[in-house]
């Protein structure tokens, strides 16, 4: 897989062209990625997204989509954040822009995730039980509702990211 993000500050995920996929780890086993049996596998599914996020059944719980553009994608739990690299000179450039992109975004409307617990990003081409050997992030998520949010932002001329934000709700 050829990487576009650079080693460095951040940890970052990326697909061979598709979506990724945040699945809860309590379901792991059930996402069957594009070797499902069924005439629509899980990764067909998630291709059928529309949009920058959407929510998928999985097991008893529902799994994340990050849609739109196939990215590197990095978490940053200080911001409850996944920022996703769609252009940047360097990951230093890209992670300086966060907070500004965050304070300016057009966010797009929020659509509620509960989740059991931690979950893994991953490419949703790959079955669940597989993800962990495959490029892979864990998120260490406490068990609740999240308000999901996402936008595009441009805080810098040749800096321009995706932003999720997952917020945790009363």
């Amino acid at each position: 897989m050829v990487r576009h993000a650079e080693p460095g500050t951040a940890q970052w995920v990326e697909s061979g062209g598709g979506p990724l996929v945040a699945v809860p780890e309590t379901v792991l086993a059930f996402w069957t990625g594009a070797d499902g049996e069924e005439a629509a596998s899980d990764y067909d599914r998630a291709c059928e997204v529309d949009g920058a996020v959407g929510l998928l059944p999985v097991g008893d719980t529902t799994a994340l989509v990050l849609g739109d553009e196939p990215a590197a994608t990095a978490y940053l739990p200080e911001h409850g954040t996944l920022v996703r690299w769609l252009a940047a000179d360097s990951e230093a450039d890209l992670l300086a822009g966060v907070g500004e992109a965050l304070d300016t975004a057009d966010w797009e409307p929020e659509v509620e995730w509960r989740v059991p617990g931690p979950v893994v990003l991953f490419d949703a081409a790959w079955p669940g039980a597989h993800s962990t050997g495959t490029d892979h992030l864990r998120l260490d998520l406490p068990a609740g509702r999240y308000a999901v949010r996402a936008a595009q932002a441009r805080p810098g001329a040749e800096t321009w990211l995706s932003l999720v934000q997952l917020r945790p709700l009363p």
